[in-house]
């Protein structure tokens, strides 16, 4: 099954992960702005400053467009990523507002405090039958302090925090596995937009992302 993956490229460590879904194969595209989410069968926020990302979303016209794209389409938060996927990071910035996860801000500490550890998640069986620990690797990472409703907990610390979680076609990891020679976490997402492909862009869809010209284009 052919996919077409985004990769939000206003801010942050997007190269990383265009790298590895080329790697795999995959058709890419850097999406800076609404027009850019047409054709995608699934978006990654990378990591970088939430902050700055969502600001940036904002200006561009981006953020109610990846809201909607969201819908119906599987979104993937890696560390800032996660944070604006979430629905409440303790304070006022722009959010996607659809995973229903709460998210704590450089909850491990400033950058000198970044860290590797393995992580041992079950689901990436899925993707491979050799069961392996997965490397985390953590900078100024967020927690995902909270799961509700449909949401589960896919990877924790040892002494139980959690630290990527899904729910339906939405996935948050507190970590940079676009950092790590291991492709299982793409392959894991892969799979979840091919779960969506087949699903038809809604009419208010079609409204939101118009051709966009050359000259807009960053």
């Amino acid at each position: 099954m052919r996919l077409k993956i985004g990769v939000l490229a206003l801010q942050g460590d997007f190269a990383e992960h265009l790298v590895m879904l080329k790697a795999l194969g995959v058709e890419t595209s850097e999406v800076r702005l609404p027009a850019h989410l047409k054709g995608l069968d699934g978006l990654i926020i990378p990591g970088g400053e939430s902050t700055t990302i969502g600001k940036l979303a904002v200006h561009y016209g981006l953020l109610y467009p990846m809201r909607e794209f969201g819908r119906s389409k599987a979104i993937w938060g890696t560390c800032a990523g996660a944070i604006l996927l979430s629905r409440d990071a303790h304070r006022a910035q722009p959010l996607l507002n659809l995973m229903d996860i709460t998210v704590a801000r450089n909850a491990f500490g400033p950058q000198i405090a970044s860290f590797e550890t393995r992580l041992y998640v079950a689901d990436l069986s899925l993707v491979d039958p050799v069961f392996r620990p997965f490397r985390g690797v953590f900078i100024r990472a967020p927690l995902i302090e909270t799961v509700r409703g449909e949401t589960r907990a896919l990877a924790t610390l040892p002494d139980g925090r959690i630290v990527a979680a899904r729910e339906g076609h939405w996935l948050a990891t507190s970590f940079h596995p676009e950092l790590t020679s291991d492709n299982r976490f793409h392959r894991y997402f892969l799979a979840m937009a091919a779960a969506t492909q087949s699903r038809q862009p809604s009419a208010v869809s079609r409204q939101l992302f118009p051709p966009v010209s050359s000259d807009r284009v960053a």
